[in-house]
């Protein structure tokens, strides 16, 4: 069986430097064979192409991963086995071994190999967080082929909930029978992206847009295990390739469109706006256009779906965050809070009056006198609710907005605008 394995394994790597390869090229693999013999390491046949590459791999740009063909290091020695200047292409050997993709819905199936892939990947983690790794462009190009292979693929229907994106916060999480080896995947990812040896400027040739893209679409996953490490791997990427920032907040504002104005099914949005939460504490003073703009069309239409209970904690932080960086803002929010304030729906306008005292809570007087009259208006129609569960939080909000109402509109006419105190 693990003869069928190796048989699998991808024999094309990425060409490397002088130093790296250190005299061998793909001219001379039997010559190179022979010398690693009485060298003690073992080398592999790189002139044939390996037949069972998996479809993933298959699928991938030539642009992107270059089909260069050089000797490679057996993938199973160790890396204690090898000298230093072999080092670098026995992870890469290594990476391409792992591109190999099992199906996990049969645990019987291919379990040896399996075990094999595990622990190999476990090699490869333990190899990049110690820090001794250095990640030249071949290598790079190498893990973001294994990535790509093992982590981006499309989710079945039948994996979906048949809910709403997660309406009901009591549904069982289904978990990837993958998950074993996802996990191992994800946590060498983000120790090669927080790798201090990893060079921006190359990188980003191969964590590029389309591979952003390609992250993000995994957010929709059902399991809560990926989706938590997929946000702190795309938090990482945001803070470490600045030039893709703007990208990332567009790419994350259309899957926000296609949420609240198409599907109104997807798993990942608290995560995503756990992401942003972060994001907007980090925004400098005075806010750009643009941020303004997302507040507006991306976060505030989020207030529209049936289940924004869901990531309502979340989505409250990214705006109270908004407000605090410029209070200017908190009109603005209000007037969006009005626009989609549910009717009839009692529950999720509880969730509404919870939120706007928490607004109401940062907002300032003068901001609080430009949407006192709608407001007011909006508080009396719930506080004249026929469901008590409306009523109780009415009053809330009620008092949070006595103060800046009292401050801004003579006692002897507050009938003018809240004419049900005196019915």
């Amino acid at each position: 069986m693990l003869k069928q394995f190796l048989s699998r394994l991808p024999r094309k790597s990425f060409k490397s430097d002088a130093a790296d390869t250190a005299g061998s090229n793909s001219g001379n693999n039997t010559a190179a064979a022979g010398n690693g013999a009485s060298n003690g390491i073992q080398r592999t046949n790189s002139g044939n192409a390996a037949s069972g590459r998996s479809n993933a791999v298959k699928k991938m740009s030539s642009a992107v991963f270059p089909a260069s063909v050089v000797a490679g290091i057996e993938p199973l020695l160790s890396f204690k086995d090898v000298p230093n200047q072999e080092k670098q292409n026995l992870f890469i050997s290594k990476l391409n071994l792992c591109c190999v993709v099992f199906d996990f819905n049969d645990p019987i199936q291919d379990s040896a190999e399996k075990d094999l892939k595990r622990q190999t990947l476990l090699e490869l983690v333990e190899f990049v967080g110690s820090g001794s790794a250095r990640l030249n462009e071949p290598a790079i190009a190498a893990v973001c082929k294994m990535v790509v292979a093992n982590l981006f693929r499309v989710f079945p229907p039948n994996y979906r909930s048949n809910s709403t994106g997660g309406e009901n916060e009591d549904e069982e999480p289904m978990f990837d029978p993958a998950w074993s080896h996802l996990q191992v995947v994800y946590d060498l990812l983000l120790r090669f992206i927080t790798s201090s040896s990893l060079e921006s400027k190359i990188a980003k040739k191969y964590i590029d847009h389309s591979f952003i893209l390609r992250l993000l679409d995994l957010f929709d996953s059902e399991d809560p295990r990926e989706r938590d490490c997929l946000k702190t791997i795309l938090h990482r990427i945001y803070g470490k390739f600045m030039v893709h920032r703007p990208f990332i907040r567009k790419a994350v504002s259309n899957i926000f469109f296609r949420f609240v104005f198409e599907t109104e099914r997807h798993n990942g949005i608290a995560e995503l706006l756990e992401i942003l939460g972060s994001v907007i504490s980090g925004f400098a003073l005075p806010l750009k256009e643009e941020h303004k703009v997302f507040l507006w069309k991306a976060l505030i239409p989020l207030h529209k779906p049936k289940c924004m209970g869901v990531y309502l904690q979340q989505l409250s932080y990214c705006i109270t965050q908004f407000i605090e960086k410029e209070p200017k803002l908190a009109s603005l929010v209000i007037k969006g809070l009005l626009r989609y304030w549910p009717v009839t729906n009692s529950q999720k306008e509880v969730l509404f009056l919870g939120e706007l005292e928490e607004v109401l809570e940062v907002t300032n007087m003068v901001e609080f006198q430009k949407i006192m009259v709608p407001l007011f208006h909006r508080i009396g129609c719930c506080l004249n609710s026929s469901h008590f569960q409306v009523i109780a939080p009415s009053f809330f909000v009620l008092f949070c907005s006595c103060y800046c109402f009292c401050s801004v509109v003579p006692f002897s006419n507050c009938f003018l605008l809240f004419p049900f105190l005196y019915s």
